[in-house]
């Protein structure tokens, strides 16, 4: 993420060098307001990085609900445009015409990205059938009913004919990009590899997403231009950067990669909502699979972060000057995002559910109750539900803290350790100190857990005697 607080009124012809400090069209960096444990951007940097990325556009897109008794729809809808706006990315990758661009690893990178966001999408796709609550309701074409023939209606469709069985017909999408992208010399490998991912961990869910995939088992295709609606999305594809004739190619880059950490930012916010839900509700075995999707959404941030390292040195770096990114001493810029820093919030908010799971209430003296309570469910193994849930709680914890630490790694890589650090290492301030390291460095979020698992071992030590060896 970036300080986008770019000169309103430069030209894109202006280099670096010709801006002056005192230039009056430059947004001044404030400093960063505190809130709990975490630091936010100033408004205006946030204003900023929010106007690049199209937000508020985005927002829209995301947050309109057509199917009022599918629940689901506000969580996979991001998911969708994540995916579709990765798809994008590709089209991007494979049309760079710079000759010294790391094609073959993009491709790589952005082929392992969309496999694993297919497979968190087939993970809501099989809850949302489960659930009863949401099971049947998603917007679907049953094409088992239509005796093999479909309104065409400029469609495309494809029949898929296993041997010794009836034909299969697959609608395709029509506004979606993956079914472009399979008729194009460049991008017909990737695109292939991507509809059997698609068929492979569409396996459990009831339909699949059609969206060229064979579909040999003949399931009912999600409505995909509907909940996903791409020609919208794409409709946001430049940023406002591109309408200034900026020449230089990592902006479609950076721009494209921060809408897809952006959607499943979104996409993870909706599932913590319904991850309290469920917990208020005491469905604990399903707040336990919520809990470990939301785990690995962390991961996948991680993954599209990482997407920096492959970024044309000079040109990125010439794009920082032309967008005014900068990393200051005191504001890590991955806070520009207000939803980034809402979901690492609400992350560490779970610790709050913890005494309710438990069933004991907090001491107002400070004693170990909820310790207690840990170490006996752990050892008694009275609800393994629970103990499943708990465990969930803090992969997330480790998860948030791995994000940041692999982020202040990111920048150092990417703009340089003097700035990466925030200046740290010729004014020899301890590296500890910037706000990156601060986070990966905070005490447990879960601390009645923590100390459970901790005395937990100790009695296994003393109960089988210390006088075996260590292993």
């Amino acid at each position: 993420m970036v300080d986008l607080d770019w000169k309103a009124k430069m030209s894109p012809e202006m280099s670096p060098k010709s801006a002056k400090p005192s230039d009056k069209s430059h947004r001044p960096i404030s400093s960063p307001a505190r809130t709990g444990d975490t630091l936010s951007a100033s408004p205006s940097s946030t204003l900023a990085y929010e106007e690049y990325l199209r937000l508020p556009e985005l927002s829209k897109l995301w947050t309109c609900t057509e199917f009022p008794n599918w629940k689901t729809e506000t969580l996979l809808r991001p998911a969708l445009q994540a995916l579709e706006i990765t798809f994008r990315f590709v089209s991007i990758v494979l049309s760079d015409p710079r000759p010294y661009a790391n094609r073959n690893q993009w491709k790589r990178r952005l082929e392992s990205l969309t496999v694993h966001q297919i497979e968190l999408i087939a993970i809501i796709c099989e809850e949302d059938g489960q659930d009863e609550h949401t099971r049947g309701k998603a917007p679907i074409v049953d094409l088992s009913k239509s005796n093999g023939f479909l309104v065409r209606d400029g469609s495309l469709q494809e029949v898929w004919k296993i041997p010794g069985a009836i034909s299969v017909v697959n609608r395709t999408s029509e506004a979606s990009l993956l079914p472009r992208l399979a008729t194009w010399q460049k991008s017909e490998d990737v695109a292939s590899k991507i509809g059997f991912a698609i068929e492979c961990h569409m396996q459990r869910s009831p339909f699949t997403l059609g969206l060229g995939e064979p579909n040999l088992a003949g399931k009912p295709n999600l409505e995909y231009d509907l909940v996903c609606k791409p020609s919208d999305l794409h409709s946001l594809k430049k940023s406002p950067m591109d309408y200034k004739n900026l020449e230089n190619h990592e902006n479609q880059t950076l721009f494209t990669a921060h809408q897809i950490l952006e959607s499943w930012i979104f996409a993870a916010k909706e599932l913590l909502n319904r991850i309290r839900d469920r917990i208020e509700g005491k469905e604990y075995e399903k707040a336990e699979r919520d809990c470990w999707l939301l785990e690995r959404i962390w991961k996948l941030l991680s993954e599209i972060e990482d997407l920096h390292l492959l970024m044309d040195p000079d040109d990125f770096l010439r794009l920082k000057n032309q967008l005014a990114i900068k990393a200051s001493e005191s504001e890590a810029f991955c806070f520009r995002s207000k939803a980034l820093f809402d979901l690492t919030q609400s992350s560490k908010d779970l610790k709050h559910k913890v005494p309710g799971i438990l069933g004991v209430e907090v001491d107002p003296k400070g004693g170990p109750r909820i310790q207690e309570a840990a170490m006996k469910l752990y050892h008694r193994r009275s609800d393994s539900n629970k103990i499943h849930l708990l465990q969930a709680f803090q992969a997330i914890e480790a998860a948030v803290k791995r994000f940041f630490f692999s982020y202040r790694e990111l920048i150092v890589v990417v703009m340089g350790s003097l700035e990466g650090k925030g200046n740290g290492a010729v004014l020899n301030i301890d590296s500890s100190s910037d706000p990156l390291s601060q986070i990966f460095l905070e005490p447990p979020y879960f601390p009645s857990l923590d100390a459970a698992k901790t005395f937990l071992g100790d009695f296994w030590y003393y109960e089988l005697g210390i006088s075996r060896k260590a292993v």
